[in-house]
């Protein structure tokens, strides 16, 4: 099979990270008999300083000719690069959204799993980390309160502001199918978050996502008020498997989910949008304090890769075997500095890009 994907190294440890999941990736089509086409874009920081801005319009083109795009991080420090002294518009992190809106890319992926080699970095108690837990966020990333009309205003003397939350059906039922058809994959359970006891718009995403239910019988469903989910992460984690919430309250609780992992850079991340298309990056930062020193985690990329063989490419064998191969590493004891502990191997970011390469071979 011939896999189109387009890479955006990005800025900071981007460059790095990138180079080290398209190594698995080619170690992947190595043993699975596949051909990887990689064409490189700039964005972020290094467009602007190619380009003066933060994405072109032919970098943009060329992703949309991919099957798949894989990113690295963009952006750098807020407060002595000279990036962030442009206007907004101009930043890194406009590129960001930019691609985001050129691509449709609706439904935002967050994985949140708990490693048994990692489960001492949980801030949970250890009668709960012990379960270990292994759920995905599947957040709505284009309506919302978030894209909703706003306003600020006097009356009276008094300033008020004004954020509308706004929903449609179609919005709904496209994030909708894509949470069951992704919990089909993974243990075929949803849950869906709203404020159904409050909010107009949360009886709407109820009732559609009800609907789109019928459509996936294998699946169960249940329904959850935010604000019990929100306690529901910390207290039992191992009860979920697909999260499928709107866009405001997937970012809150992605977040959560994220810190009771206790590793960030472990954690991978997807972006899709009504094909099999998808951009996938890692949800940390670009780090540019460590940038160029080998010491940068690529875990969390490469794992976004195993989820852009597994979401865009219909290859579960390929992607397993990324993800198998991240166990084996971390039970063998093998870390990078940000999930070192003692009694481990330290190794920095090219080797273990290689040990990961080395297990699916």
């Amino acid at each position: 099979m011939e896999l189109k994907i387009t890479c955006i190294p990005g800025d900071g440890i981007g460059p790095e990270i990138v180079a080290e999941a398209k190594k698995v990736l080619d170690a992947v089509a190595v043993k699975y008999g596949h051909q990887m086409n990689y064409t490189d874009i700039l964005m972020g920081g290094a467009s602007i300083d190619a380009y003066g801005v933060p994405l072109t319009e032919e970098a943009v083109q060329t992703a949309k000719s991919a099957d798949a795009v894989l990113m690295g991080s963009i952006g750098g420090d807020t407060t002595t690069s000279p990036w962030y002294k442009l206007p907004p518009n101009l930043r890194p992190e406009a590129g960001l959204l930019a691609i985001r809106k050129a691509l449709n890319l609706f439904a935002n992926l967050r994985p949140a799993v708990l490693y048994e080699e990692l489960a001492g970095a949980c801030p949970l108690k250890e009668e709960i980390s012990a379960a270990g837990f292994d759920m995905l966020i599947m957040r709505e990333l284009t309506g919302g309160l978030y894209f909703g009309e706003r306003k600020t205003v006097e009356e009276n003397g008094v300033r008020k502001a004004i954020d509308t939350l706004t929903y449609d059906e179609n919005e709904i039922r496209r994030i909708a199918v894509k949470g069951f058809e992704i919990a089909m994959k993974r243990k075929k359970k949803v849950t869906s978050v709203d404020k159904a006891n409050v909010l107009d718009s949360s009886r709407l995403w109820r009732n559609v996502v009800e609907e789109v239910a019928k459509d996936y019988p294998d699946v169960t469903l249940e329904h959850m008020l935010v604000d019990n989910c929100a306690m529901q992460l910390v207290k039992d984690p191992a009860q979920f498997d697909v999260i499928l919430t709107e866009n405001m309250f997937g970012d809150i609780l992605s977040d959560e989910a994220s810190m009771v992992t206790g590793s960030i850079g472990m954690l991978a991340s997807a972006s899709l949008n009504d094909t099999r298309f998808g951009l996938y990056e890692p949800s940390h930062g670009s780090a540019p304090d460590i940038a160029g020193k080998d010491i940068a985690n690529p875990i969390a990329t490469i794992l976004s890769s195993s989820m852009m063989l597994r979401y865009s490419f219909d290859l579960d064998e390929e992607a397993d075997a990324i993800d198998n191969a991240v166990k084996q590493v971390l039970k063998e004891g093998y870390r990078t500095a940000d999930i070192m502990s003692e009694g481990c191997t330290k190794v920095g970011c090219k080797q273990m890009g290689d040990l990961l390469a080395q297990k699916i071979g």
